[in-house]
């Protein structure tokens, strides 16, 4: 149910490791809010099942291309720079909104949660989950640091950092939820 208060222009911003909850979350506060949800990691899984690649090739050509991260890249800012009323979740969605973003939220959670929440997603063993979103991970954070200077460990560009670990699914969602609804009072001088 959308608040016909809200403001025009809400930019939200969700980052964190992979299997955290990036886009559970977005997805969930964008119905809330009545946001547009653009996903980094779901572009990521189209452009790889468009190229007939799994994840941990596109990636392995990714660290050779940089092209395939400013495809990702120049839509994840694209969206924050055209849309007034959308949620951006991906590693980089803080960082690529900019300015733009009202709130950047950061989510994680331990690697054990994180390993059996992918295995359960690509219906992979844990371990394997495990060791390929390590390595996934790895070759993101060289990549980053490499194209654009970027310390993937340095949580500063964010607002909100949360453990999805903290609460059941719907209470963060609530907690989350009061957060924007906060942001949005005080934005508007209430």
């Amino acid at each position: 149910m959308v608040d016909k208060q809200q403001p025009k222009k809400l930019v939200i911003t969700i980052g964190g490791l992979h299997g955290t909850g990036k886009t559970t979350y977005a997805k969930a506060l964008a119905e809330k809010f009545g946001l547009k949800h653009v996903s980094a990691g779901e572009i990521f899984r189209q452009l790889a099942k468009e190229k007939g690649l799994t994840l941990q090739e596109l990636t392995s050509l990714a660290k050779k291309d940089r092209k395939i991260d400013e495809l990702i890249d120049s839509r994840i800012r694209e969206a924050a720079k055209k849309e007034d009323r959308v949620i951006i979740d991906g590693l980089l969605s803080a960082w690529m909104a900019g300015e733009r973003a009202d709130i950047k939220i950061y989510l994680f959670t331990s690697d054990e949660v994180r390993f059996k929440r992918i295995a359960s997603r690509e219906k992979i063993p844990y371990e394997e989950a495990k060791k390929l979103t390590l390595e996934r991970e790895k070759a993101e954070k060289e990549r980053y640091k490499k194209f654009y200077g970027l310390d993937l460990d340095d949580l500063t560009v964010y607002d909100i950092v949360f453990n999805t670990d903290l609460l059941p699914l719907n209470s963060n969602i609530k907690v989350l939820t009061d957060v924007i609804n906060e942001y949005m009072k005080a934005k508007s001088g209430e």
